[in-house]
C-alpha cells in the first residue's frame, strides 16, 4: 500500500495491474540485497576452499609434510589443502625460500614406563577399594 501512495505522489500513472507493478518493483529492490541473511551455497563453498588453500599454503611454508597437514586439518577438503600446499611449494622453489619452522613451544608429555604406570594404577585401585569411615555417632 505505501508503494502505491508513493507512486501516486511521484506522479507515475497507475497501470491497470498495480499488483504486478508492486511485485516487480519489490523484486528489483531485493535483487541486490545481500543483507537478508540468506545463505549462498556457492559463496560458502568458495570461502571454505580458500580457507583450505590457505591452510595448505601455511603448512608448506612451515615445512610440514602434506600428510601431517591432512591429519591436523581433517575437516578441510584434501584437494584444496593439496592445491594450496603445491602452490606454496612452487612459489618457494621459484624464489628460493627456506621453510619457517614454528617457534611455539609445545610442552613435551612425560613418558611413563610400564612399571610406573602399573604402580600408579595399583595405588589408585587400593584407594578405591578401601571404604571410608563413617562419621555417624
Amino acid at each position: 500500500m505505501p508503494v502505491i501512495i508513493l507512486i501516486q505522489l511521484i506522479g507515475v500513472p497507475m497501470s491497470p495491474r498495480p499488483s504486478l507493478l508492486i511485485t516487480l518493483l519489490s523484486l528489483v529492490m531485493l535483487a541486490g540485497c545481500d543483507r537478508l541473511g540468506l545463505a549462498d551455497p556457492a559463496k560458502d563453498a568458495a570461502v571454505k576452499e580458500a580457507d583450505a588453500r590457505a591452510t595448505g599454503s601455511a603448512c608448506r611454508h612451515a615445512g610440514r609434510a602434506i600428510e601431517d597437514c591432512y591429519s591436523q586439518n581433517a575437516d578441510l577438503a584434501r584437494s584444496a589443502v593439496y592445491a594450496g600446499w603445491r602452490e606454496m611449494n612452487d612459489y618457494m622453489r621459484e624464489n628460493k625460500m627456506a621453510e619457517v619452522r614454528p617457534e611455539s613451544h609445545v610442552p613435551e608429555v612425560k613418558a611413563t614406563t610400564v612399571a610406573e604406570a602399573s604402580t600408579s594404577a595399583d595405588s589408585t585401585s587400593e584407594n578405591a577399594t578401601t571404604k571410608p569411615k563413617s562419621s555417624k555417632k
